[in-house]
């Protein structure tokens, strides 16, 4: 008979991602697992299977609670005008807070310059993750009234979608030039029509 789980999976979950996003998958150890999360080695291992599986969990829990909520105005059946421009000033704000969140960078992007990026499974989530970035922004071009020639949303939509990723990036190492960043590209959105 198996063992009863004795702790939240959801929180435990949270506690491994807020590792990972901070020091990498390569530089979180196990042990490092067990104090942060404080679940024993076996219990992790019986609930996620391995460090990875506790790490694909952490990229769920990350597309889910940090990444969609952020995206949800600009994937919705009715996308206001200024979402697009609301998204990258509130991605600004907290750049430029400079949280320890802010001082991460992004989960995803973290993963993919790291030897952990070189996984398949991992490759796909993060192209999912950029595809799912540029769709929204689309839309949010769209809305904007950046679309006035066929391919202008998505061209806006690919500047917006570089333009986050480069500063996210930037924001482990140079916060000043990952606000810079995102003040380039909302300088380059046209006014809500």
């Amino acid at each position: 008979m198996g063992r009863t789980q004795t702790f939240d999976t959801a929180a435990v979950v949270r506690a491994a991602r807020e590792l990972f996003w901070q020091r990498g998958f390569e530089d979180v150890s196990v042990p490092d697992l067990e104090d942060a999360t404080g679940v024993r080695r076996s219990s992790l291992y019986h609930a996620f299977g391995s460090k990875r599986g506790l790490f694909d969990a952490a990229v769920d829990s990350y597309l889910d609670e940090v990444v969609r909520p952020r995206l949800r105005p600009l994937l919705g059946p009715d996308v206001p005008p200024d979402a697009l421009p609301q998204y990258l000033r509130g991605l600004r704000t907290a750049l430029a807070g400079r949280s320890a969140a802010a001082r991460s960078g992004c989960l995803l992007l973290n993963a993919a310059t790291s030897p952990v990026g070189r996984d398949t499974a991992v490759a796909e989530v993060v192209a999912a993750y950029r595809a799912e970035l540029h769709e929204a922004f689309r839309r949010g071009a769209a809305a904007l009234g950046a679309a006035g020639a066929p391919g202008d949303a998505d061209a806006v939509a690919t500047l917006c979608t570089s333009s986050v990723v480069t500063a996210f990036v930037l924001a482990r190492v140079d916060p000043g030039a990952a606000v810079a960043t995102l003040d380039a590209a909302l300088a380059l959105l046209p006014a809500p029509r």
